[in-house]
């Protein structure tokens, strides 16, 4: 028999408490703080800013030091502070063709305008684990070049001029905004773009990943990746213009992608995007995959069954705090549901028993006869 058990204020305290503990871990070392996870987490920060749609990296610092660097709870409570947070205003786009670059290639052109800038990046080291920052050695100084003054136009626009990409369209409308509004479907670009840029980055790197072995076909190049900062303004109406408030890094991705033409377009590259908080290049690539993967319907292409091209598929799912949310609530008392689970399973296991008993009878009493009519025949 299965029975409510009542949680009791002690025991949920106490729970805390021990938490606490945990999270703290031993006291004999020294305790982090948040600059140190700012500053030397700075990606699992960004990941947290990103998905949490909220640029501030100390309190991402602080809400993974509060999570003992669990992403998603991070992402969690950044969400929750987010919704406390009085709304000003909207900014001006951002224009990231003013970006100052930290990073800035190209795979399809490689002398571009404006040169290319490797920045800090995993692509040329060896995978191998560095001992030496086990014993907490100095890192020397990088070598600083003077800051290049020379203009980095977005390498599409190259393509642009020549009309070998399809044309994108600009719009003084205001976009819906998914931080205030839940997600409809059938959803416009820009809102699956916000969907994607804050949605789980293992999710989105998995859907990006199977265009690439093949589903949704749609093979790409990467245009162009930047990361930097860009200077975010704000149009005061008593002033008359715009004023900048601040600036923010973010990391861009551009894909140019196959496209084979229609009755009423000739054959043009198509584009995908992506554009995220502080420097992800992962996900921006990913999201530049998928958005290319879902743009299907409006380039007149086939839907070919693929799960990067179904809308509804990825942008449901792409949420992980949503997904934790359900996934997780299954831990929680389920003890009336369960009862009449159980009070159903034990209705058609006697049900069941009740019938095999009524055929084997019925077996039994049919197979007498038989054989009684054998022996009778047999004489």
């Amino acid at each position: 028999m299965y029975v409510a058990v009542k949680g009791g204020e002690r025991a949920i305290d106490n729970a805390h408490a021990w938490l606490a503990e945990e999270r703290r871990g031993d006291a004999s070392v020294e305790e982090l703080s948040v600059p140190q996870i700012r500053e030397q987490l700075k990606l699992a920060v960004n990941r947290v800013m990103a998905e949490g749609s909220l640029y501030d990296p100390d309190l991402a610092a602080l809400a993974i030091k509060q999570s003992r660097g669990d992403l998603i709870e991070a992402i969690f409570l950044i969400r929750a502070y987010r919704t406390t947070l009085p709304r000003f205003g909207g900014s001006v786009p951002i224009d990231t063709e003013a970006m100052a670059c930290d990073r800035r290639v190209s795979a399809t052109f490689k002398d571009a305008p404006g040169g290319q800038m490797l920045g800090p990046t995993f692509d040329y080291t060896h995978r191998l684990l560095d001992f030496k920052l086990a014993a907490e050695g100095d890192v020397p100084a990088a070598e600083e070049a003077p800051a290049s003054t020379a203009q980095t136009p977005h390498i599409m626009s190259f393509l642009d001029r020549e009309g070998l990409i399809q044309p994108e369209t600009d719009s003084d409308a205001t976009p819906p905004d998914l931080t205030r509004t839940p997600l409809e479907l059938p959803a416009t670009r820009d809102l699956r773009l916000q969907s994607l840029t804050r949605g789980d980055e293992g999710f989105i790197l998995g859907m990006a990943y199977s265009t690439q072995r093949g589903y949704a076909r749609n093979h790409a190049f990467v245009a162009e990746l930047r990361i930097g900062v860009v200077p975010v303004e704000m149009d005061i109406p008593e002033l008359g213009f715009a004023i900048e408030i601040g600036e923010i890094e973010v990391t861009e991705c551009e894909t140019v992608n196959q496209f084979q033409g229609s009755k009423t377009q000739p054959p043009q590259f198509t584009r995908g995007y992506g554009l995220v908080f502080g420097m992800s290049e992962r996900k921006a690539i990913s999201m530049a995959l998928v958005d290319r993967a879902l743009r299907w319907k409006e380039l007149g292409e086939d839907n070919l069954g693929a799960p990067a091209q179904d809308e509804e598929f990825v942008l449901y799912h792409a949420d992980n705090i949503q997904a934790t949310g359900f996934l997780e609530h299954i831990k929680l008392p389920h003890y009336v549901d369960f009862q009449s689970e159980l009070e159903l399973i034990r209705k058609l296991r006697r049900e069941a028993q009740a019938n095999t008993a009524q055929q084997t009878d019925t077996s039994d009493a049919s197979g007498g006869s038989l054989s009684g009519k054998m022996k009778e025949a047999a004489e």
